[in-house]
């Protein structure tokens, strides 16, 4: 096999490779030795097929094998022996001429192929002591627990029947149909819908327009969706509603005790109160790492400047791309009313890819050079995890899917690799604990984006979301359905 290198540009290489055609010839009479006592012909004893007869009928097939096989195995082997890495799988060119195809499958000429890639940079690990983080840390006070199991016990809070005028904290049931413009919308419809005045669980003005409703009641409800409802053509328009009051209820004692938190399935208040500390403690954890990330990696990018191989940086660019077209067609937006225009857009996320790509390669070098590895029990967690977010009719299929698909599977494992290297890197660099209020902790930079990239300029986004806010993305996924209108979006709803 003779190895040509016929490009060297930057990270770019062709290789041409000859594999003369005795090697064929070679490679092609030891398959058609070993198959002569296999292979069953009529009018021929087992292992008594002339080899010219085998040629005949085998030699095509066999020697396509033989390509197939020289294809596969050298390819990785060149790469290697050059002491390359190859960013992505190289692309294989090989003669389009029939006739020149057919002379090298019956053996009468050389196999020449030609290899194109690009391949991944050096890249020299840097010291990193003069890294240096502040971590926000927001201690959760007692007051906020005691809120959330208010919250939680909410839940199981009973009503009785009121005859007078409801008031807030009562609950009314209600049946309503929503119209814009006289015209009933898509689920703006509901029956039998308990609401309690003064939850703020539908949209501004709603429940205020019901305080003083009685049983039997009918009441024309006027609101204006908010601009950033999460329906599109539902945002900003104004809606009547036409509800009838079924019943009023006057909320019950609201007590929370052990019996409270049975009633939720939990033995006792006390683990009540743990459960609802690890899942805060656990959120704002959440938010402190992803700060903290975010300066690791500002600094990761400002110490590393690089190449990046153009076709992870296109790859990366299409993700998010058409990312931003699908929360734009979503939001029911454009470029213009988030004022930029698609070429700005467009620049700014490329700038975005080339830094998400080269920070990746210093991470996947940092990571190799430290031992970090992602073990199979990991992996086979974060498949459970990622199987939950499905319908129960879907799972096995996509679990499946992932089992026998090594490429979906690195998808997986590539953020567990990356937050096992950012571990690494926080006990290596200068760590500062910062206690903050949980304001100061919850305040988001204009282009905190998990850290994964920071543009210079905000590109409006393009979107109600971050285009690489993956996490918020999942979490979303994970979110009930609810009905269209005329419930709040959940973000809206938290706010208040």
């Amino acid at each position: 096999m003779q190895v040509t290198e016929t490009l060297n540009s930057g990270l770019k290489r062709e290789i041409k490779v000859t594999v003369p055609a005795g090697d064929m010839e070679a490679k092609l009479v030891e398959r058609l030795s070993d198959a002569k006592n296999k292979v069953r012909i009529n009018g021929f004893r087992p292992g008594k097929v002339p080899m010219q007869h085998l040629r005949k009928v085998y030699g095509k097939s066999f020697m396509a094998e033989v390509v197939n096989e020289i294809l596969s195995n050298s390819t990785r082997t060149i790469i290697s022996d050059r002491g390359e890495k190859a960013a992505m799988q190289p692309e294989v060119t090989m003669t389009e001429d029939e006739k020149e195809a057919e002379k090298i499958l019956a053996g009468g000429a050389d196999f020449e192929f030609q290899l194109s890639y690009e391949i991944i940079p050096a890249i020299e690990i840097k010291d990193f002591s003069k890294i240096a983080v502040t971590r926000q840390v927001f201690d959760v006070p007692e007051g906020e627990i005691d809120d959330q199991v208010k919250r939680i016990a909410e839940s199981s809070r009973t009503y009785e029947p009121k005859t007078g005028k409801a008031a807030e904290g009562d609950r009314v049931t209600i049946d309503y149909v929503g119209k814009i413009d006289g015209t009933p919308f898509n689920g703006g419809t509901g029956n039998d819908q308990p609401l309690v005045l003064g939850s703020k669980e539908f949209i501004p003005g709603f429940e205020d327009q019901l305080v003083g409703a009685k049983a039997g009641d009918e009441k024309l409800v006027t609101v204006t969706f908010p601009e950033n409802y999460n329906a599109p053509e539902l945002a900003g328009k104004e809606a009547t509603f036409d509800v009838t009051v079924k019943e009023v209820g006057k909320p019950g004692d609201l007590e929370i005790n052990d019996e409270t938190a049975k009633s939720l399935g939990l033995e006792s208040l006390e683990r009540l109160r743990e459960i609802v500390r690890g899942q805060i403690e656990s959120q704002f954890g959440t938010m402190t790492r992803q700060k903290v990330k975010r300066q690791l990696l500002d600094q990761l990018d400002e110490s590393y400047s690089f190449e990046a191989p153009s076709k992870l940086v296109d790859a990366e660019f299409e993700n998010i791309w058409n990312q931003v077209h699908r929360d734009l067609e979503a939001a029911g937006r454009t470029f213009a009313d988030e004022e930029t225009t698609e070429e700005e857009a467009r620049a700014e996320y490329l700038r975005l890819a080339e830094r998400r790509v080269r920070l990746g390669l210093v991470l996947a070098e940092i990571g190799e050079k430290a031992g970090v590895q992602v073990s199979d029990e990991e992996l086979q967690r974060a498949l459970f995890e990622f199987v939950r977010r499905y319908p129960a009719n879907q799972q096995q299929e996509v679990f499946d899917f992932y089992r026998n698909n090594a490429n979906a599977l690195t998808t997986l494992r590539a953020p567990l690799f990356e937050e096992k290297v950012i571990d690494h890197l926080l006990t290596q660099i200068s760590v500062t604990d910062q206690k903050v209020s949980k304001e100061e902790l919850m305040a988001d930079d204009e282009d905190d984006a998990e850290g994964a990239a920071k543009p210079e300029k905000k590109a409006k986004k393009a979107s109600a979301k971050k285009a690489d806010d993956k996490a918020g993305d999942e979490a979303a996924a994970e979110e009930p359905k609810k009905k269209t209108a005329p419930k709040k979006k959940a973000k809206e709803a938290d706010a208040e």
